[in-house]
């Protein structure tokens, strides 16, 4: 059976850092692409970064680029969200999903998580 577990969420300051996993197991082989969305109280959950678990390939929404880094173990089958200089604005419950393609499109997706609350405040 599919699963997906993240962890890794906490109450860090601005500009502190953070690292987020991400566990899934029990899929196919076509569903292999990764990745981390975010939703923030009052907003649409929107998309951060996806990784093709097959070759490492990565997609960053503007936002993440030069801070977020996403990554993946194959032994361990797991995907990490690597975040610095973190902001206010970072703030969100942050999914973990798969999909068997590549998008920025959460409707693509069709395994989540439950979630992992990031706050970014002083």
């Amino acid at each position: 059976q599919a699963q997906i577990a993240e962890s890794g969420g906490d109450l860090v300051q601005p500009g502190g850092s953070l690292r987020l996993f991400c566990e899934a197991s029990g899929f196919g082989f076509d569903y292999s692409k990764i990745a981390w969305f975010r939703q923030a109280t009052g907003k649409e959950r929107e998309f951060v970064a996806v990784v093709n678990w097959r070759n490492g390939n990565t997609i960053y929404t503007d936002s993440a680029k030069g801070r977020f880094t996403i990554s993946r173990d194959n032994a361990k089958k797991s995907v990490f969200l690597q975040m610095n200089s973190l902001k206010p604005e970072d703030t969100a419950v942050y999914y973990c999903a798969a999909a068997s393609r590549v998008s920025n499109d959460q409707s693509r997706y069709d395994y989540w998580g439950q979630g992992t609350q990031v706050t970014v405040s002083s």
